[in-house]
């Protein structure tokens, strides 16, 4: 449940740290772009220049998606929907940090590598890139690919550089340019209708007072005086020639310089985008900061860890407890990303101050009702804002398309992050004697007991896709398909279902209504600007069913080296791991026809 990171954004305000620069001065990650063969076709249309130059297009923007955490097989999907309007091939090796790959045009062929400092989740960034992707086809020749109406890719790529797109949703300024255009056309078209209508009544003045109005511009003068004096030719100021002529080169360009700036505009739009442009864009998705602030950030990690103990069977006291310690937990987790500090240490700090802060705000409420000191399971649901549960997904998605490689670097990457939280988590239950045995039954009547599950579902998906960078409007969508798959789940299991079943229908269905959601967008169904990738919205729906719970209890026992409990908790947890991703990939193959068969 991490949120992105800033590996590859600039914070607000100033740049980097000092310290961070410093340490980046003997770190490239990236073949420059002021390299020779790519600057000298910097200004020509992509389609006409050289391998490197199209290259740098087409891993810049795998590198792009790949940093904002999604699969690698989205990854490649995408570098193909780059490369295939250039004319050009590409084959890419993908893991969690590192591109390699080799492009050819059928002239020249070039091989580049690509490391990422770090890796992290930017759901707006990837949906961002879906839409350059659709953009740049369109721009060079070729349709949409994503979205059926182009001119919404068309507007949010061009809105990129907005004033009022810097640290907002990029959908409002687009909305708001689109509502000022439709007002300035309705104010247009009501003054014709106010010409029209004066001019009509004028007429009807005229004819019953008895006078012929003359038109403007017609009748025998008009034509007399224009066949008595003809239109003069239009005097063109032609420079000297001879010796003085090169004082004399700026005498007549202005009309040269409008019929040059036609001839660009329709060169163009025959030739596409140049690189510098493709490049342009891209610097502007890349630099876009977070849309929410560290407060914000937290605030969302606390309620979506409070709805997440209530889901968890956690009373009041518990929610109150995972409340204070995740939002206290994720603002300062935002603030040492902004440091570039390593992550897996910044995981062990922020669980512990998470985990401190749940248990001496119970403390504290135990002063006024000595009940809430026996709520010791409460600083679990306050750290789960840590569990990665983003490239758990998608690291099992990629073992499903039988990319082992990167599929076992993330799930490697999981158990470290997962590692250092609960190791942190049970030196904290170690130093203040807490023995975290489950949440008592709340005993609520079952229809009640529905309902705000169904609530707290909406609310802890609503707050991790915050996490996640997600736009709002992206941010409800998933959080309605992950209130009616969580709720589902959870009702099964209470009837006698195993929750290893269960975890697996509730990711089958919201595998499925996600790419209902976004065929109904493609049909016309639903507004088009409403089309999300259908990764940003099953991961942060399903991401609430993974079992955080299960793997601090597995850790807390293995610390007390009760390694029967460890085994049975660690064993119940990895069931329903492995059981998410499942339900997620038999609902892609069912859904996509690239699932679907082995080509």
């Amino acid at each position: 449940m991490e949120d992105v990171l800033f590996g590859h954004h600039r914070t607000r305000g100033a740049g980097q740290p000092e310290g961070a620069q410093a340490v980046r001065r003997f770190h490239t990650h990236a073949i420059p772009l002021d390299m020779e063969d790519i600057e000298r076709d910097w200004d020509k249309p992509v389609t006409e220049a050289g391998i490197a130059a199209k290259a740098s297009v087409v891993v810049r923007v795998g590198m792009l998606d790949l940093g904002a955490g999604t699969g690698s097989f989205r990854v490649r999907e995408m570098m193909h929907r780059i490369a295939y309007p250039l004319g050009v091939h590409v084959r890419a090796d993908v893991n969690l940090t590192d591109i390699e790959a080799s492009c050819t045009d059928g002239h020249d062929r070039i091989t580049e590598v690509v490391d990422l400092p770090t890796t992290g989740v930017n759901t707006e960034r990837i949906w961002l890139l879906e839409h350059f992707a659709d953009w740049f086809n369109v721009n060079l020749g070729t349709g949409a690919m994503y979205h059926t109406k182009p001119s919404i890719s068309e507007e949010l790529v061009e809105h990129l550089d907005a004033p009022d797109a810097d640290g907002a949703s990029i959908m409002r300024a687009v909305e708001h340019d689109r509502k000022a255009a439709e007002e300035a056309s309705d104010a247009r078209q009501r003054a014709e209708r106010y010409r029209a209508i004066r001019s009509t009544l004028e007429k009807a003045w005229f004819e019953n007072a008895g006078y012929v109005r003359p038109e403007r511009g017609d009748g025998p003068s008009a034509a007399t005086g224009a066949a008595a004096a003809p239109a003069k030719p239009k005097r063109v100021h032609q420079p000297p020639k001879g010796e003085y002529a090169q004082h004399f080169d700026h005498v007549g360009k202005a009309a040269a310089g409008a019929s040059g700036a036609a001839g660009d505009a329709a060169q163009a739009g025959t030739d596409g985008i140049t690189v510098r442009q493709a490049h342009e864009r891209l610097d502007l998705i890349e630099r876009r900061v977070p849309l929410y602030a560290p407060w914000q950030s937290g605030l969302a990690s606390a309620l979506a860890c409070a709805a997440f103990v209530f889901l968890l069977g956690g009373g009041v006291y518990d929610m109150v407890g995972a409340f204070v310690g995740a939002g206290l937990g994720q603002w300062l987790r935002r603030r040492l990303f902004a440091h570039h500090l390593n992550q897996f240490f910044v995981t062990f700090v922020v669980v512990a101050v998470a985990a401190l802060a749940c248990t001496g705000t119970l403390r504290l409420i135990g002063w006024f009702d000595p009940i809430a000191l026996q709520h010791d399971t409460a600083y679990i649901g306050a750290m789960l804002f840590v569990i990665p549960g983003f490239p758990l997904i998608t690291g099992g998605l990629d073992l499903a398309k039988i990319d082992f490689p990167s599929g076992i670097q993330r799930v490697a990457y999981v158990l470290c992050i997962v590692l250092m939280a609960t190791l942190a988590g049970w030196m904290v239950a170690s130093v203040v004697h807490l023995n975290p045995e489950g949440f008592e039954p709340l005993g609520l009547d079952p229809v009640l007991n529905g309902v705000l599950r169904f609530v707290a579902a909406f609310i802890g998906v609503w707050g991790f896709s915050v996490l996640f960078n997600s736009p709002q409007r992206m941010c409800l969508v998933a959080a309605s398909i992950g209130a009616v798959t969580d709720t589902l789940r959870l009702e099964l299991v209470d009837r006698g279902l195993a929750p290893e079943v269960g975890a697996f229908l509730g990711a089958l269905l919201a595998g499925l209504l996600a790419s209902a959601w976004r065929s109904s967008v493609r049909r016309g169904w639903l507004p088009p600007h409403l089309g999300y990738p259908r990764i940003c919205l099953t991961v942060p729906s399903i991401v609430i069913m993974v079992p955080g719970m299960y793997m601090y209890q597995a850790m807390f026992h293995l610390g007390q080296f009760d390694t029967q409990q460890a085994l049975d908790w660690a064993f119940r947890a990895f069931m329903i791991i492995i059981c998410l991703p499942i339900g997620l990939a038999m609902a892609r193959v069912i859904t996509d026809k690239s699932w679907r068969y082995d080509i």
